[in-house]
């Protein structure tokens, strides 16, 4: 990796994290006077502003956080692109990058003490704007199968974290050419943080203790 590459890369690092560090969550509840961080799970992600907040402000903080996922790579890709106009470099170097680095800021976010959400809606825009769309349509396959059958939305997630790495595999072994082994490598890499930000969700689930999603109606705070 020559010394030019890193001069690109690590602002589409730096573009990607701070995008995806965005705390749509927490800026949500802050409007309606509430700290979601204090209600409900205590998460910033969509499923707790969605019963935290409601449902109209839960699916707009979704949105928010998928736009953000899909914003990241693009951006990192952008920035790959002009800096390849002299040096050539390869966009899916850049597409990972950003990739990475956009769920890394949602899960990490330096504004809340790097303490951010699970990563799953965030992912999923990373998914629809880098992988084929076989590997979307997977991952959100598993998403609508797991929630409806068991109405648990971590156990979903999970389902849909594992998603990501086996059908990019299996994209790979069948020969498609717009998923090659670095894609594998980011999709292994973002469900790896996906199950680790889960780990209290495990623990419930394994306890027999995680709650099924119940929407509830928004809380009245002060305003602010």
């Amino acid at each position: 990796m020559t010394a030019n590459l890193w001069i690109f890369l690590l602002p589409a690092a730096v573009a990607a994290y701070l995008l995806g560090s965005i705390p749509s969550g927490f800026l949500a509840g802050r409007m309606r006077g509430i700290d979601i961080r204090k209600e409900g799970s205590g998460n910033i992600g969509a499923t707790n502003a969605l019963r935290v907040l409601g449902k109209k402000v839960g699916y707009a903080v979704f949105a928010a956080d998928f736009l953000k996922g899909f914003l990241g790579v693009r951006a990192a890709v952008a920035i790959g692109a002009f800096g390849g106009a002299a040096g050539g470099f390869p966009g899916e170097v850049f597409g990972v990058t950003g990739a990475v680095f956009v769920v890394v800021g949602h899960m990490f976010p330096v504004w809340l003490g790097f303490n951010g959400g699970k990563g799953i809606a965030t992912s999923g825009g990373v998914i629809l704007a880098l992988f084929p769309w076989q590997v979307f349509a997977a991952g959100l396959g598993a998403w609508l199968v797991l929630f409806f059958t068991t109405r648990i939305v971590s156990v979903a997630s999970l389902a849909a974290a594992l998603a990501l790495p086996g059908s990019s595999l299996a994209m790979r072994l069948a020969g498609a050419p717009d998923c090659g082994w670095l894609l594998v490598g980011a999709a292994a890499l973002m469900c790896a943080l996906a199950v680790w930000r889960h780990r209290p969700n495990i623990q419930r689930l394994l306890a027999g203790t995680e709650k099924r999603f119940e929407r509830k109606k928004p809380t009245q705070g002060a305003p602010g």
